[in-house]
């Protein structure tokens, strides 16, 4: 579907069917509003009705806002991909709303059918938008072209993630997500590199070898950069690609195994972000790493009991294999900040359950020490169009990590607040300098849904690519 704009008049583009926004008060004085009301049409949010006979789909909106504005046009735009228009016009809503009506047409409009042996192709294949706001005023094109050209970079790196999320792990191997870096690194200019087993043993990361040990797909560690000349920032991005979990020999229920090919979420994420940052070209040097394993069981898998050597050194006492994402990241984090010297790290990873009921499914978990930078993430992650929630650490949900064998245990001794206590086994890991540089998003609800909301279907949702690139966009350049 190709999405862009026109300067012209929204009557003189020529278009199969136009989309217009209505609230409650201007159904009153709309020019259909008798139609409307018999087909009970009460503009509420989101509702719809679609006049063929005007060739008009009306939108209900109870205020104009980019949340509502997202999701309605999200809405909008599923249904219209039922119709056999092959083009669809709609006019500005105001400037600031611009973005929002794209990336509910873009994200809106996702559809994963790899594995279907006769997909569903869709009729529509233009969206334009008028320079004209509904009013009949015109908006700078130039302006907006910017705007379209940005937002379609973050809505299509978004929906690049849901793409590698949704692959099958037969498919979507370690191995498998090293080809799509090295793919990415081509495309877009970046540096790559990636370690094997060996180079692992050589790095001496013996937590994130023995997580995928029993596997036959081998680990893989995924090194992402994008150098620009001088840049202002230089900011490390670290990402769980958990390409299936079983759980290892603490075996998942058959239930929760379900699923678990999002468990690669956080790895994919930063992947995604990488891939936006080089193509609207900011001024910060990213590097994003990913560790690319798959928990399975086997004579050779690791153990509760094991003792673990992580990267920088500390030990760590396994008492459940299923809290491996952790031990993955222990290493990655290590590795990072021994390669790159940064003004930031950021880790994201569908950690933990414990942080769905903490927040629900719909949002994301952020934890760390500077309160100052987490706040600056809840009010990107409101501009960006995710959820967010802080979840505060504290002194004593640490000492529930304390192992009477090794420097940390890998688990909490109690089953409560899990979340945060799994950032704060991160913590250990963390160099002191950079404690209050360091940020860690808890992606396990945000990341995948089995029920169709707002921009989503089902499926992967790309969080924390639309976040991100929100808060550099604002406090980096």
């Amino acid at each position: 579907m190709t999405v862009k704009l026109i300067n012209q008049p929204l009557k003189a583009i020529d278009a199969q069917l136009s989309l217009e926004f209505v609230t409650p008060h201007q159904l009153l004085s709309h020019p259909h509003k008798e139609l409307l009301l018999q087909a009970g049409f009460k503009a509420e949010d989101e509702q719809l009705c679609t006049l063929h006979e005007h060739r008009v789909m009306i939108c209900g909106i109870n205020e104009f806002s980019n949340e509502l504005f997202r999701s309605t046009a999200a809405n909008a735009i599923k249904t219209a991909m039922e119709y056999t228009y092959t083009s669809l016009k709609l006019a500005q809503y105001g400037q600031i709303h611009f973005s929002s009506l794209i990336e509910g047409v873009v994200l809106g409009s996702y559809t994963f059918n790899t594995y279907k042996s006769e997909p569903k192709i869709s009729s529509l294949v233009d969206v334009i938008f008028s320079n004209e706001e509904r009013d009949g005023l015109d908006l700078d094109p130039l302006v907006l072209e910017k705007i379209l050209s940005q937002t379609l970079i973050i809505s299509k790196a978004t929906n690049f993630v849901r793409n590698l999320v949704n692959q099958t792990p037969y498919d979507m191997t370690p191995q498998g997500m090293s080809v799509v870096a090295q793919t990415l690194a081509k495309s877009n200019k970046l540096e790559c590199t990636i370690l094997d087993v060996n180079g692992l043993q050589d790095e001496k990361m013996e937590a994130m070898i023995a997580v995928g040990r029993a596997s036959i797909n081998p680990p893989r560690l995924i090194h992402l950069a994008y150098k620009p000349k001088n840049p202002k920032k230089i900011i490390t991005l670290v990402g769980k690609g958990l390409t299936y979990d079983s759980g290892g020999l603490s075996l998942k229920a058959a239930a929760s195994m379900v699923t678990m090919k999002m468990d690669k979420a956080g790895g994919c994420a930063v992947m995604g972000i990488l891939k936006a940052v080089s193509e609207l070209q900011l001024d910060i040097e990213v590097h994003a790493f990913v560790g690319a394993v798959e928990n399975m069981i086997g004579g050779n898998a690791y153990k509760p009991d094991d003792v673990l050597r992580a990267k920088n050194g500390k030990t760590i006492e396994v008492r459940n294999t299923d809290a491996e994402g952790r031990l993955v990241l222990a290493d990655v984090l290590g590795y990072a900040q021994e390669k790159v010297k940064s003004d930031f790290i950021f880790d994201y990873a569908t950690l933990t359950g414990a942080c769905m009921v903490a927040l629900g499914p719909y949002t994301t978990g952020v934890m760390g020490h500077n309160e100052t930078l987490k706040e600056e993430w809840i009010k990107a992650s409101k501009q960006s169009g995710e959820y967010a929630g802080v979840l505060p650490f504290n002194r004593h949900l640490k000492k529930l990590l304390k192992s009477d064998l090794a420097d940390v245990s890998n688990v909490s001794s109690k089953p409560y607040g899990g979340a945060i206590t799994a950032a704060l086994f991160l913590d250990n890991f963390i160099d002191e300098n950079m404690k209050e540089k360091w940020v860690h998003f808890d992606i396990a609800g945000s990341a995948y849904t089995e029920s169709p909301y707002d921009v989503h279907t089902y499926g992967a949702t790309g969080a924390g690519v639309r976040m991100s690139l929100e808060w550099m966009m604002s406090h980096c350049q």
